[in-house]
């Protein structure tokens, strides 16, 4: 092999070696910050990581928002057609907030399936529906007028 071979060969092997721990290292730093989405029923048939910040959606149950009167500690129920959670904030809730209407809750799921939400997102209008939940509402044929 000539020098001039040999130095084109290290070139490209010194490439292929960078690019490669480029991308693993990119690929790791990535999967550490995913937020999956996850719909009620999902969270309790135990597919849903715990202690692993995930975003769950569905429609506000009617009757289940508890309020402390002392702190701004707040806790509902959140539902799709066939489950029901229970997700626990704390700090204020967004305007739109309330009782039959769409949310996503992002946070960390305990082992009582019940989620410890750092942020809580409502829907902007009659007409619009976070896609998440509207999809993991599609999947189960509930709207939210059934509540």
């Amino acid at each position: 092999m000539t020098p001039v071979r040999r130095r084109r060969l290290f070139m490209v092997m010194s490439l292929v070696l960078a690019s490669g721990t480029a991308v693993a290292l990119t690929t790791y730093a990535l999967r550490q910050n995913i937020n999956l989405f996850f719909a009620p029923t999902q969270v309790i048939a135990g597919e849903a990581p715990f202690d692993r910040v995930i975003r769950v959606g569905g429609l506000v149950v009617p009757g289940s928002i508890s309020r402390d009167q002392e702190t701004l500690q707040v806790s509902f129920d959140i539902a799709d057609n066939s489950g029901v959670i229970r997700v626990s904030y704390s700090g204020i809730l967004p305007d739109l907030f309330r009782e039959g209407q769409g949310i996503v809750a992002r946070g960390t799921l305990g082992p009582d399936h019940h989620i410890q939400a750092q942020e809580v997102l409502a829907r902007h209008d009659e007409e619009y529906m976070p896609p998440e939940v509207a999809e993991a509402l599609k999947r189960t044929s509930m709207t939210h007028d059934s509540y």
